[in-house]
């Protein structure tokens, strides 16, 4: 535990060059191409097994114990967002339209250096470390599935992974058993009326004034068709009707997102947006396509490994706080490595105890306190080494 600690500060500065580096030289996802070849490089000059052009573009770096043991893999994503970066930083997004909007470049390289780290330590390593390097987060259908599919898991007997959490305070580490995440979904309807003149509207059929009847009433579904005790959320994120202003709107497109926990939840909102749709434009004479699409499924940690995580963080000197933190309703393909094999998916806190407010994840003023990627490493570290040794 000391030499780990010790190691880390002594490359922590070398963790943040890599992270501005990153951030400097964002690519968006599924065209990911440098980045990936640069963290297969890095992982080559150590010496680790590597493997390029996982599921696509992703890179997986194993290290190898002198001694036989079990196989843990550590996670970090690396694609960036369609963000225009308004941070004045020397170290700002060197791409037009492109942008490090939600700690990814962080991830990255909290994982390469606790990779050179460990690799110091190989000769009292009893058991593996798999390095999974991620493409691919931000757009389902995501990068982790087809990783998995080529195998990037197999053999790995656990998982950890972690968010630079901008809003959290840094030195807080946020766990929790369960759902952590949530599905996250997505509905596309267009609605078809008929189109006129602004001053006949007996002689249409207004697609704006339906569409507006359906999202007041779609409000409702949370409210009234979910079970209180269970969580959703239904959102509408798009309403277009393109159309001059004298002129009765033909058609509307609705575009949204639906969040749940719960199969059940899930299931019951894709049907009942559907049913409600039918009945507005059925009683408005108007006709519509509905296309529900799913996205990751909610990140569920496994009991025992989170709290083994909790414990490790908890010997962090810099961790504050261990705590239980509140279900996110965002989503994380994480989820299906945790579908797979058991594991833990937590929060690190990364905000600058000077900063009165932290702008938030996708946000074109995103950025983080870099000291929360030395907790982060750390926490990974010592739960892998703890992990390996009550394991043998």
């Amino acid at each position: 535990m000391d030499y780990l600690f010790s190691a880390l500060h002594k490359n922590y500065e070398e963790m943040v060059s890599i992270r501005r580096y990153l951030h400097a030289n964002p690519e968006l996802s599924f065209h990911e191409v440098h980045t990936p070849a640069y963290i297969a490089n890095y992982h080559r000059e150590l010496g680790l097994q590597v493997r390029e052009g996982v599921g696509g573009r992703g890179v997986v770096a194993t290290l190898r114990g002198a001694k036989p043991g079990k196989t843990v893999a550590l996670r970090a994503d690396f694609d960036a967002l369609a963000i225009q970066e308004l941070n004045d930083l020397p170290y700002k997004s060197k791409v037009d339209g492109v942008m490090h909007a939600c700690g990814h470049d962080g991830h990255t390289a909290t994982l390469l250096v606790l990779a050179k780290v460990l690799k110091e330590m190989q000769e009292q390593l009893a058991g593996n470390v798999v390095f999974i390097h991620q493409f691919a987060e931000e757009i389902t259908p995501g990068g982790a599935k087809p990783m998995i599919d080529d195998g990037c898991l197999d053999g790995v007997d656990v998982i950890f992974g972690t968010h630079l959490w901008a809003p959290m305070p840094l030195g807080d580490v946020g766990v929790r058993t369960g759902p952590i995440m949530a599905a996250a979904d997505m509905f596309d309807i267009t609605i078809h009326g008929k189109g006129g003149h602004g001053a006949e509207p007996h002689n249409s059929v207004d697609a704006i004034v339906i569409g507006s009847h359906f999202m007041t009433q779609l409000q409702t579904l949370v409210s009234r068709r979910v079970d209180p005790l269970k969580s959703a959320v239904v959102t509408v994120g798009h309403f277009e009707a393109i159309n001059p202003f004298n002129v009765i709107a033909e058609n509307v497109v609705i575009k949204g997102t639906v969040r749940t926990f719960e199969e059940s939840v899930r299931s019951l909102l894709e049907q009942e947006i559907e049913l409600l749709l039918k009945s507005v434009c059925e009683g408005a004479h108007a006709t519509f396509d509905y296309k529900f699409s799913r996205g990751y499924p909610p990140v569920v940690n496994h009991k025992k490994e989170t709290q083994f995580l909790a414990d490790a963080a908890c010997l962090v000197p810099e961790v504050q706080n261990v705590k239980e933190c509140a279900p996110f309703m965002i989503g994380e393909d994480f989820a299906y490595y945790l579908e797979k094999v058991p594991g833990t998916f937590f929060i690190t806190g990364a905000k600058n105890p000077e900063w009165e407010e932290a702008y938030p994840h996708h946000h074109a003023r995103f950025n983080f306190d870099e000291r929360a990627m030395l907790i982060a490493a750390k926490t990974m570290g010592l739960a892998t080494l703890k992990y390996l040794k009550h394991s043998k």
